[in-house]
């Protein structure tokens, strides 16, 4: 039996934030601001929300139909509910998932859960466990007046790796990793610090493609070989110069790069894109999927649709319409930053 993601879940809030609304407040030209980082506007989640309850939203979606016991659950996150107290085993007893299982919360900035990933698929693969849960989920938040206030979102992710009817397969993975510090936060500090435009070439980039072109030398693909490519979302220009950079063509992203209307949620960005992209694969065809995580490093994989995606797609379009505007008092309310 071929291991595989063999469901999947999402959640985003119906929250919104424009982004000229929030360039209004600081007297900012909105359109130079939307044109240059390629968002328009945000999800939010309420001030009732978090990391962990999103991610029990997800993750609830996931489990619908599953019959096979999780084994392990692994919780990547940047905004976790706890600084020491993990949120793994708080998600699993909501869960009802009983207590015989492997549980750890992980932390790569916005790719703790592709990590995590590789972990499940190697304790699924050498037969450890059956089945396990991966979550990513995020309440991103940044400074006022930061040029993070204006991509960072909310959402989650929830995916299950198993070998009973997989909707995809994971054909082969690489990860590419350094020391370069580009985006940080120190304990007891509550925004997090980025270093501009270091962020981009030396770090975004570097990173992506490092992972990529060994993961297409290994496997010996290019990339026509894929219909759909999907790269992790910190603004809405870096997935397409990625793209374009490696030899992929903007019909192959065009259904993954939802961050202009909901932001870049951290964790669950890049797999954000995956899930959306999700709604339109057909059995047989391959995503190249690429997450990036500050500090830095990229795990990059190949997923083929199986004919079991069919029966278990998720209309994403759909819940990405289900939205409410707030103003930007509302938000800082959202966010508890007032």
């Amino acid at each position: 039996m071929k291991t595989g993601i063999t469901s999947y879940g999402f959640y985003i809030p119906q929250y919104r934030i424009r982004i000229k609304d929030i360039t209004k407040v600081w007297g900012k030209n909105a359109e130079e601001i939307e044109k240059g980082l390629g968002v328009v506007e945000k999800a939010v989640a309420t001030a009732a929300e978090d990391s962990l309850t999103m991610a029990y939203e997800s993750s609830s979606v996931a489990l619908k139909g599953h019959t096979q016991p999780i084994n392990a659950l692994f919780f990547g996150t940047e905004s976790p509910v706890y600084a020491v107290n993990p949120s793994s085993t708080i998600l699993g007893e909501l869960l009802g998932i009983g207590n015989n299982y492997l549980a750890y919360d992980t932390q790569f900035a916005c790719k703790a859960a592709t990590g995590a990933l590789i972990s499940a698929l190697a304790l699924v693969e050498s037969k450890q466990i059956k089945s396990a849960l991966v979550v990513a989920s995020d309440k991103a938040t940044g400074k006022p007046h930061d040029a993070l206030e204006y991509t960072a979102a909310s959402g989650s992710v929830s995916i299950i790796v198993g070998e009973k009817n997989p909707i995809l397969s994971v054909d082969a993975w690489e990860s590419y990793s350094s020391d370069t510090p580009d985006f940080w936060r120190r304990e007891g500090i509550k925004y997090p610090s980025h270093g501009g435009r270091f962020t981009g070439k030396p770090s975004y980039f570097r990173h992506i493609a490092g992972s990529v072109k060994a993961l297409l030398s290994k496997s010996q693909h290019r990339p026509e070989d894929f219909t759909y490519a999907v790269f992790h979302m910190p603004n809405g220009k870096f997935p397409v110069q990625i793209a374009s950079q490696l030899g992929f063509s903007s019909e192959q992203i065009q259904k993954s790069l939802i961050v202009s209307e909901l932001g870049n949620s951290y964790t669950a960005s890049a797999l954000m894109g995956l899930v959306a992209t999700l709604e339109y694969v057909k059995p047989g065809e391959k995503i190249l999927f690429a997450s990036y995580g500050s500090g830095a490093g990229s795990d990059a994989f190949i997923f083929t649709a199986l004919p079991a995606i069919e029966k278990k797609r998720l209309n994403f379009s759909a819940k990405l319409k289900e939205k409410q505007y707030i103003d930007y008092p509302t938000y800082l309310k959202c966010m508890r930053i007032i």
